[in-house]
């Protein structure tokens, strides 16, 4: 269907180039010479915030009346003779507009609207450019903090509800978008953009508290024999079981950066100045998460990115987790499946926790004895000495005469060194310049899932943003 010619009988143009004038002789003005260069800016903000609506309207009002050349008909095969004029209001990043157009109907079927073809213009009140300006600040911090800043740096009005939605339609493609796009590079010759000689995979959990209808029925059966000793608050060590797991992932390049034991120990401390040398930033980072798929779904999904970005295994592939037996053991059955050498690494500042817990076993939490005990051994741990912390630490146990149940963190800390030893070879990670540290990972778990995925978890909504995706971020 095409629109007739522009015509400029209907318009406002005259009005908005008045207020251009308008606002160059406000400047001009002598009285303005008394206005701060802020003051000054702040006015021409706003300002030109006004024209732009205004400018949009008068074009708006232009395209909304003109009329179709030809018969219009629709995808349904129905011809639509009906014509009239109808109203729809517009959320632009200039602020509101209230628009007329001509709509062609027909009896038992839906009127079509030409004009809003031609402008482009999505189904709900907020522009594609609203959208757009939403989706990419949510992927860097929370709804209200998007929202707020939206507000402060355009006149576009979106509540959390309607910037929730908008998001969640900016990304709804993003599982077909990825799954196309790593088809197409592996039945190309191509060789991939370069970047970093290191290949990170990433993955964690990150419970997400939902309404009884949306739990997993495993969980929701435990839920349903709870019987807790209070109506209105949980005692100690009671659980709601009302959490549903989101499975977080996240892949990138990055390069070496080798690094020494004291230097990783020496960072930790803010009192210490840091190296001055800046450490690799990661490389076209995918981050992604899952409420509805299972870990081994997103897993294996890690792996299909992974194989897109280096189908000729070239780079060193590695992988970052916690230490949780699950993720540990789809790393290794997808490696096996791919053929590929594998890294796996168990972040340093989930085992560092573990030091601190067994620390308390022998010192008051927070004294000085306690820190020195965790800075000595993550010195030892650091340099590839897992095995002779953790029998030093049961031995000091027993030479202090600790019960079973005072040396109950250390012997788990122990335990966890010995159990994991082959992927604490920090020594052998940090001389390779390869990361142990999830904190990509750890950001997404707070960003993505807990800021963003608790907008759903109640009834319907929650039951429409199973399996929400999330805007890939890309760090250049």
């Amino acid at each position: 269907m095409m629109l007739d010619k522009i015509t400029y009988g209907h318009c406002n143009f005259s009005e908005v180039q008045d207020s251009i004038s308008q606002l160059i002789m406000t400047i001009k003005d002598n009285e303005s010479n008394n206005m701060t260069l802020s003051e000054i800016e702040s006015l021409i903000r706003v300002k030109l915030q006004g024209i732009g609506r205004d400018l949009i309207q008068a074009k708006m009002n232009m395209i909304g009346m003109l009329e179709s050349e030809g018969t219009v008909k629709g995808s349904d095969g129905v011809v639509r003779p009906r014509k009239q004029l109808k109203g729809r209001k517009v959320e632009t990043s200039f602020g509101e507009v209230n628009y007329e157009r001509w709509g062609y109907g027909a009896l038992g079927v839906d009127s079509l609207f030409p004009s809003d073809g031609h402008l482009n213009l999505p189904p709900e009140k907020y522009t594609h450019e609203v959208r757009r300006l939403v989706s990419e600040d949510v992927t860097r911090s929370s709804y209200d903090e998007a929202l707020e800043v939206l507000s402060e740096r355009t006149a576009a009005k979106v509540p959390k509800r309607q910037g929730v939605e908008l998001t969640r339609r900016a990304a709804e493609d993003f599982v077909n978008f990825y799954d196309e796009g790593a088809t197409v590079e592996a039945d190309t010759d191509v060789a991939p953009a370069e970047s970093g000689s290191l290949l990170i995979m990433t993955t964690d959990g990150k419970g997400v508290v939902m309404r009884m209808d949306g739990l997993r029925e495993a969980t929701k059966k435990a839920a349903e024999k709870k019987d807790n000793k209070l109506n209105k608050r949980l005692s100690r060590g009671e659980k709601r079981d009302r959490k549903r797991m989101a499975q977080v992932a996240c892949v990138y390049t990055i390069s070496p950066h080798i690094r020494t034991a004291e230097e990783i120990a020496g960072g930790l401390n803010p009192a210490v100045e840091k190296d001055q040398k800046k450490s690799p930033r990661p490389e076209n980072k995918r981050v992604w998460a899952s409420i509805e798929r299972e870990s081994d779904q997103v897993v294996e999904e890690i792996f299909q990115e992974a194989q897109a970005r280096d189908p000729h295994h070239e780079k060193q592939w590695v992988g970052l987790v916690d230490g949780n037996p699950k993720q540990l053991q789809l790393l290794k059955e997808q490696a096996t499946t791919y053929g590929v050498t594998l890294i796996i690494i168990l972040d340093f500042i989930h085992v560092l926790e573990y030091l601190w817990k067994a620390s308390r076993a022998f010192y008051e939490e927070a004294s000085p004895e306690c820190e020195q005990f965790v800075t000595e051994r993550l010195l030892r741990l650091l340099r590839g000495q897992s095995s002779q912390v953790a029998k030093g630490m049961r031995k000091m146990a027993t030479d202090r005469g600790l019960s079973q149940a005072d040396r109950k963190a250390v012997d788990k800390c122990a335990s966890y060194l010995l159990k994991y030893r082959e992927h604490l070879r920090y020594d052998q990670y940090l001389a390779q310049g390869l990361p142990i540290a999830t904190g990509v990972i750890e950001g997404a778990c707070r960003y993505l899932v807990k800021l963003k995925f608790p907008i759903f978890k109640t009834g319907q909504a929650e039951r429409q943003a199973r399996g929400f995706q999330a805007k890939p971020i890309n760090n250049q």
